[in-house]
């Protein structure tokens, strides 16, 4: 059986974990991602309507949308933006489980240890990285150039979740029983 530090620090860990699960499967159908404001010229007004996506185009655009949306340059960042939170929202799923299950049994394989913890953590981290980079360069590359753009609350859940996620790969140092919390002060 686990220690009562290391089931402690576990359980904080799978609980932080569950919380980047909900917040990053709920912010997916906000629609507070970005303001923009950008130029808009003569035309006709057409708003894509669809969760991420939606904020980036309700400030008055006055010109056709959905041509330059299936660009295949947009709609594979599109496609890779999603890709990322899905399997974030994955890999975050099995750190949470296999935090609990550390915090309340011994584990007998390598992937359900500490090694696998710090796996499936540094993979949600990545993921969380890709996101944050592809939604960014999404919108710098958005064919109709906003003038000036401020990401909203969503896009700084997904920066909270990759710092939790690091906060998990401390947790996990510290839970090693050999060197504990005194091994990071040298």
């Amino acid at each position: 059986m686990p220690s009562c530090q290391k089931k402690m620090i576990f359980s904080v860990a799978g609980m932080l974990c569950f919380g980047c699960v909900l917040v990053v499967a709920a912010m997916m159908g906000t629609q507070f991602w970005v303001q923009a404001a950008v130029l808009c010229k003569m035309g006709v007004q057409i708003v894509n309507a669809s969760g991420v996506y939606q904020p980036m185009l309700e400030i008055s655009l006055c010109c056709v949308v959905f041509p330059d949306l299936m660009d295949v340059g947009l709609a594979s960042l599109h496609v890779s933006v999603i890709f990322f939170c899905a399997v974030l929202i994955v890999f975050s799923s099995v750190s949470c489980a296999f935090f609990f299950y550390n915090a309340f049994r011994s584990p007998y394989e390598t992937l359900h240890g500490p090694q696998g913890l710090y796996l499936w953590n540094m993979i949600s981290c990545f993921c969380a990285c890709m996101f944050l980079i592809l939604f960014s360069s999404e919108v710098k590359l958005f064919a109709y150039k906003p003038r000036n753009e401020r990401y909203n609350r969503s896009f700084w859940l997904v920066f909270l979740t990759f710092l939790l996620h690091g906060l998990n790969i401390l947790l996990i140092h510290l839970s090693d029983a050999s060197t504990g919390v005194v091994d990071l002060m040298y």
